[in-house]
This record gives structure tokens, sequence and C-alpha cells, in this order.
């Protein structure tokens, strides 16, 4: 299983949000500093989102991205704020190995598709799902459609590999949703990396035993409840 430390960008500052409400925030420094520090731990691979991207609609930390890219090398996926193939082919531009596209899937799915023609494997749907059915823009509008409906559209599309949010569990240290990350992952047949709520070595033990491809470590990392060394040395050693 695949581990991706966090990096979430609002104002220029990596911070992490509690339930994804903006304002409940927790800031963490700078992009460079924590993409460095997770980098040191032994990280292979970074999941960098731009939140003001996210709840705004127009990518603004492509410069932190960007430098972020540059000065660790590791195996980036980025998500927020990207709207059109313009947006799209920015942030690869910036050497990010993948990006993540949530709204656009949701409200432009012909775009969607087209930028899933474009790039390929570089594409990865982010799903969001409050009570499993899907959030957009930034998880403030919950909509009518099943969550793993909506993958299975996806995958229609040509997409190989899902980033799945549990928002009611994102943030909040309480344990990953394991059961619907299962059955996304059974249901679709996909790479489904599992986000929201990881929050101790016990749960990313579970998830690798259920054979999912990837988490996403985002608040238990910045608080200390995983140490990020040792979760990698130990998951990537089973």
């Amino acid at each position: 299983m695949k581990l991706f430390p966090a990096i979430d960008i609002l104002g220029g500052r990596a911070v992490r949000l509690l339930y994804g409400k903006r304002d409940k925030v927790t800031d963490y420094g700078t992009p460079i500093e924590r993409a460095m520090l997770w980098s040191d731990c032994g990280a292979e691979n970074l999941h960098i989102v731009d939140l003001d991207g996210a709840f705004d609609g127009e990518a603004v930390s492509n410069k932190y991205i960007s430098e972020i890219v540059k000065k660790t090398g590791l195996f980036v996926q980025s998500g927020g704020g990207l709207r059109t193939l313009d947006d799209i082919k920015k942030r690869l531009d910036l050497g990010v190995n993948r990006v993540i596209l949530g709204t656009m899937a949701y409200e432009n799915p012909k775009l969607f598709e087209k930028a899933a023609n474009l790039y390929g494997k570089q594409i990865v749907a982010g799903i969001d799902a409050i009570d499993g059915y899907v959030a957009i823009k930034g998880w403030t509008d919950k909509t009518e459609i099943k969550a793993i409906d909506f993958a299975l559209k996806m995958k229609q599309m040509g997409i190989n590999t899902i980033v799945y949010t549990d928002i009611s569990k994102d943030g909040a240290l309480t344990g990953v949703n394991v059961d619907s990350t299962k059955e996304m992952s059974d249901k679709t047949g996909l790479d489904i990396i599992a986000s929201g709520g990881v929050s101790s070595m016990d749960d990313l033990r579970v998830l690798k035993e259920k054979n999912i491809y990837g988490a996403i470590l985002g608040r238990a990392i910045y608080s200390g409840n995983i140490d990020l060394r040792q979760a990698i040395k130990e998951i990537y050693a089973l």
C-alpha cells in the first residue's frame, strides 16, 4: 500500500482543517518546510491540495507546489482549483505527476472526459462523500449522486485511480471508514486511495489487509498520532 503524506495549502501556509471547514484551521508552517520534513521521514509520495482553489475555484498555490516538486523530487499528486484544461496543464507543467479532479468531474463530465483522454493515468478522480453521497466545491455542497455510482461513471471514462474521502471523518482522528472504502474498491475494481480519518497504525494495517491501494495521511502525522517514519517502514515491509 502506498502512503501519501498530505500538505493542504491555504493562504500560503500548510494547514489542516477539521471536517473540511475553512474556519477550523491549524497552521503548520510553510508548505516547503512541511514537504521537506515528510521527505526526510522517507516519504516517496506527497498529496498536495490548493485549498484556496478548492474553495474559490481558482488555483493560487502553484508557486508553492512548484517549489515542492523541484526541491523534493518526490511523486506528487495534486488537486484544488482545477476547473479548466488550462488549469490542469499548468499544474502538470509544474512537474506534478498526476492531478486530482473532483468538482469538474461532477459539474462538467464532458470536460473531465476530455481531460482523461488527453492525460490518461495522470488524471485521478477525487470523490468526496457525505453519508455516501458525492460532495463538491471544497465539500460545501452535497449532491444526490451516490459515491459508488459516480466512481463507476469515472471508470467508464478510463479513470484508474480514485481518491476517496469520507468528509465526516476528515481531520477528526476518529478512524478511517474501512467498510465504505473497501466497498468502493470491491465494486469498482479501481485503485482507491483512502482519505479522511486515518488516525492510527491500526487503521493503516487494516487498509493494508483489505488490499486498499493507498492512504493519505493528514492530521495523524501532524499531531504525532502516527510516526510517519515508522509507518513507512512497517507498511512498506508488510
